[in-house]
């Protein structure tokens, strides 16, 4: 049995969905991961064959000023996943992010690239992937710029603003891969089917900037908004950010000879998606 924690969440609920077999989620309501006893009694009493963790404090720039609690949730609650999960002999996933890295490379991140996380959320999401290291046998799976039906995120936010704004401003100088919740779910799944372990990069392929991504967005809703640049600087965010942080996915694919699609075409199908559900923007 695989145990998705932190279901309720647009991966979590996405994961649910996808993975095969006996599948359960837990969320805050069931399980504190920053307690380890909360951690020991739902894993000591469901004793799932697979963990894979969800649970995350998110806010980039919260964290900066939340660093405690980031630690506590981002980093120490894997490690008492880690700990309980080899307990009971059981793989631990743990989801980090392209925020370990600090975006000066150039190019696309490797899995053994370097790590120099530059905000507080990178730090801890890092102590996470070193905690997570703990259990022997663990998969840790980068990703980035999510969205899904599931939650709040960029797409959802654009379209929203579309409603109120006839012009919007989007950052241009950061460059990264937006990825489908649905692809990622089915990279994680692959990856568990292949017994794969490890660190693995998974988005949907190509990179864009986030105003790119809008204007993606835009058309493909068939929305009209005038859309402005801006940079990083002049959004005046209290975390930084790395600049380009797209992850390359070739180990993915030479594991398990999964290629995701490109990041506009999933976009175009979660767009699909989200009218068939009724959620017009």
């Amino acid at each position: 049995m695989i145990l998705v924690v932190g279901a309720k969440g647009m991966l979590g609920q996405d994961l649910l969905r996808v993975l095969p077999g006996e599948v359960r989620g837990v969320d805050v309501d069931e399980i504190d991961i920053t307690l380890p006893a909360s951690v020991r009694r739902v894993l000591f009493t469901v004793r799932p064959r697979v963990i894979i963790n969800c649970a995350a404090y998110t806010d980039v720039d919260g964290c900066e000023t939340n660093e405690a609690l980031a630690m506590r949730v981002n980093g120490e609650g894997v490690g008492h996943l880690a700990a309980a999960s080899r307990e009971i002999g059981a793989t631990l996933v743990q989801l980090s992010t392209d925020y370990v890295f600090d975006g000066r490379k150039g190019g696309a991140y490797q899995e053994d690239d370097p790590v120099n996380p530059l905000s507080v959320y990178g730090r801890s999401k890092l102590l996470g992937e070193e905690l997570a290291r703990e259990n022997p046998e663990h998969l840790i799976v980068r990703t980035q710029w999510l969205y899904g039906l599931g939650g709040r995120n960029f797409v959802e936010t654009m379209l929203a603003l579309a409603v109120e704004k006839r012009e919007l401003r989007v950052v241009n100088d950061q460059i990264g891969s937006p990825t489908w919740t649905v692809d990622l779910a089915l990279a994680i799944s692959t990856l568990l089917d292949c017994g794969c372990r490890g660190t693995y990069h998974a988005t949907n392929a190509g990179s864009c900037s986030w105003l790119s991504f809008a204007e993606a967005i835009f058309t493909a809703a068939g929305v009209s908004v005038q859309l402005r640049p801006q940079t990083t600087a002049e959004l005046g965010r209290p975390a930084p950010r790395p600049a380009f942080s797209a992850l390359d996915n070739c180990r993915l694919v030479h594991d398990t000879g999964l290629e995701l699609e490109r990041w506009d075409e999933a976009l175009r199908t979660y767009l699909e998606k989200r009218r068939e559900g009724g959620r017009n923007g």
